[in-house]
């Protein structure tokens, strides 16, 4: 089984920081791709930001210049560091990485449970 643990989530000002880990566990041979999704209320979840296992990046065009995604491949962790945090981003945000549990198998998405993150005016 695996699972994703997010942390780091929070209420902060409007132009401060926050930092969201999140680590996989489990019965893991490889993980392809790691990202951040969000959802506020009444939208859909959107993408925030993702990492292949080669580091390539993709940001969505609302969070570029302000967030900064890494990986720890060994660790299986991934980070996304928040900087001038607006209200709009204000959200759950949840980890998601496409993980291949055995050599045999295809890559399957998973999701954590999400963390709340509120940014006041």
């Amino acid at each position: 089984q695996v699972q994703l643990v997010e942390s780091g989530g929070g209420l902060v000002q409007s132009g401060g920081s926050l930092r969201l880990s999140c680590v996989a566990s489990g019965t893991i041979f490889s993980i392809k791709r790691m990202g951040w999704y969000r959802q506020s209320p009444g939208n859909e979840r959107e993408l925030v930001a993702t990492i292949t296992s080669g580091d390539s990046t993709k940001y969505a065009d609302s969070v570029k210049g302000r967030f900064t995604i890494s990986r720890d491949n060994a660790k299986k962790t991934v980070n996304l560091q928040m900087n001038s945090l607006k209200p709009e981003d204000t959200a759950v945000y949840y980890c998601n990485a496409a993980i291949k549990r055995y050599s045999s198998e295809y890559d399957y998405d998973y999701w954590g449970q999400g963390t709340q993150v509120t940014v006041s005016s």
